[in-house]
């Protein structure tokens, strides 16, 4: 249970997923031309994923009706219906028509092409792939169809072949945008910032009104630490189009590093209209508490995010309590006996019965209702208390001497996950630094890993972790949950963060306003975790000293 890390990732790159480039074959005689926009009906998809500008798309076959077979004129038929409904916003039945039509006029490029387009549009991106590849057997110079495909390998977690499709699309037309935009997010996938600020650059120099290729350089200047850049380019994204959620998310993210946390938690609400994480959101009944006196009143607090969030802004909840409320949070299972440390405050499951309350609120809106400041953060030295009774049995199962207690990897299915775990060669080289006094924090299946005695089948719930992290000396983690538990009880802590870090450990300071006890060790460039170890292994012989030096391993 220690390490299950946050939700949300550091800020977002925004994909243009439309295709502007437009399929000219002779028109049918007879027939009006009627131009499509391919990113009609469009919606927010998963981080990289969202749009651009309109493509134009004439709905053309080859001949005219005369002498044409019924069969003919129904394919005829079925693809302009096609047609129409993409035109109307309804990419995924004109997807499918489309296929039909494909099926039904072999011969036909128009079809090919649109079919790509509108799987594009629909958010398919095995399928986008799958039909690229049979248009561009036929079509090999279409450079849409290279943007199509490039779009869809990056949509499926294969940013490197996505940077060759990619490539490719902008060596045909170097004019286009969305290709550059999106080869640029590719490469930001890549981790070469350099080549991804480029590309947007070039793609804005195209477009300059790409509302996504704005938000993305936001995205990348705030992955560099240029923050006052990233916030003017998110704030042109937002000029450009005011209701743009990945703007105002990605605003958010730059201004809460840059430690501006009156508008970064102003703009951090929009993320309850992003449809990545819209799921997490269950509209309760009862008004919304706005931060109003909760004197007298109950005032339901619904968790809605990773563990390790929910246990950092648990320390809200004192302060409902402290101005005569009566506080009560639904959380996760598994956080329920340690959270029930707090003071004054009733715990219970997210999926249980509620309780009669008067107002409810999401927990992560609490430091933007409290007009919370890095100099206001309440309880920084810690919140929580470890229980007595597992506190003592961990104690008798450790052993004596310095122990320091070791968390290297998060969950595999995080995103952002190798960024911020170790690799298992790190890993060694952690271990060697620490010596015989490491401790195995570490839950999942890379638990076995360090050849360190495997507690994970003991750490039921995270009271069994807060009462074995209360035994430690000092607890060394990359960015997960047991940061977040060392922290809110005091106990020191080190974290080890990548270049790019989460909104919550800001830039430029090796301490956190959240958390008294917690040192932070940054990578200096991106992916070096070596530096970070080596200025661990720097920092650690004092707190090794402090217990009496156990023998160490060889470096």
């Amino acid at each position: 249970m220690a390490n299950v890390e946050t939700l949300y990732q550091p800020a977002e790159r925004v994909t243009c997923r439309c295709c502007r480039l437009p399929t000219v074959i002779p028109a049918e005689a007879g027939t009006q031309a009627a131009w499509v926009p391919a990113s009609a009906g469009m919606t927010p998809q998963p981080i990289g994923q969202s749009f651009g500008r309109s493509a134009l798309v004439r709905p053309d076959i080859d001949g005219g009706p005369a002498g044409v077979p019924a069969a003919g004129l129904a394919a005829r038929a079925l693809y302009l219906q096609a047609l129409r409904l993409f035109r109307d916003g309804h990419a995924a039945p004109a997807a499918e028509l489309l296929a039909a039509s494909v099926a039904a006029l072999p011969g036909h490029d128009g079809a090919r092409v649109n079919l790509v387009r509108a799987l594009l549009a629909s958010g398919q991106p095995q399928r986008t792939l799958d039909a690229a590849d049979a248009a561009l057997a036929v079509l090999p110079g279409h450079a849409e169809l290279h943007f199509a495909r490039g779009t869809a390998l990056n949509a499926l977690g294969q940013p490197l072949a996505a940077r060759e499709a990619l490539r490719r699309a902008v060596a045909l037309d170097p004019l286009h945008a969305p290709s550059q935009l999106n080869l640029g997010n590719a490469c930001a996938d890549l981790d070469d910032l350099d080549a991804s600020e480029h590309h947007i650059r070039a793609a804005l120099a195209c477009d300059p009104a790409l509302v996504e290729a704005h938000a993305s350089l936001g995205f990348v200047l705030t992955s560099q630490g240029r923050l006052a850049e990233a916030i003017a380019a998110c704030d042109a994204a937002i000029a450009l189009r005011p209701d743009f959620v990945q703007a105002h998310w990605n605003l958010a993210t730059a201004a809460l590093l840059a430690g501006d946390f009156a508008r970064g938690f102003a703009e951090y609400e929009w993320r309850k209209r992003h449809d990545r994480f819209r799921r997490d959101f269950v509209d309760l009944p009862g008004p919304v508490w706005t931060g109003d006196d909760p004197a007298g009143r109950t005032i339901l607090v619904h968790a809605e995010q990773g563990l390790g969030d929910t246990i950092q802004f648990a320390r809200y909840l004192a302060l409902i309590a402290a101005r005569g409320g009566q506080a009560v949070l639904a959380c996760e299972r598994p956080l329920l006996p340690m959270l029930a440390t707090l003071p004054n405050v009733s715990v219970l499951p997210k999926n249980a019965p509620l309780p009669p309350y008067d107002a409810w609120i999401d927990q992560m809106s609490l430091p933007h209702v409290f007009a919370t400041r890095p100099e206001t953060i309440p309880s920084a030295a810690g919140y929580l208390h470890a229980d007595p009774g597992r506190t003592e049995r961990w104690r008798k199962r450790l052993p004596d001497g310095a122990k320091i207690g070791l968390a290297w990897a998060g969950n595999p299915a995080h995103s952002n996950d190798r960024r911020r775990s170790l690799s298992p060669d790190a890993v060694a080289r952690l271990l060697s630094v620490c010596g015989s006094g490491a401790v195995n924090l570490q839950v999942g299946a890379r638990a076995g890993e360090s050849g360190l005695p495997d507690f994970s089948s003991l750490l039921t719930d995270y009271a069994e972790t807060a009462a074995l992290v209360a035994n430690l000396d000092l607890v060394l983690t990359v960015d997960t949950s047991v940061a977040h538990v060392a922290g809110a009880l005091g106990v020191p802590c080190w974290v080890m963060l990548p270049f790019a870090p989460d909104w919550r450990w800001m830039l430029g300071r090796d301490d956190t306003p959240w958390y008294g006890s917690l040192r932070l060790f940054r990578q200096p460039a991106p992916g070096d975790w070596h530096g970070v170890i080596a200025a661990v292994a720097a920092a650690l012989p004092p707190v090794i000293a402090r217990r009496g030096a156990p023998k160490q391993s060889p470096a």
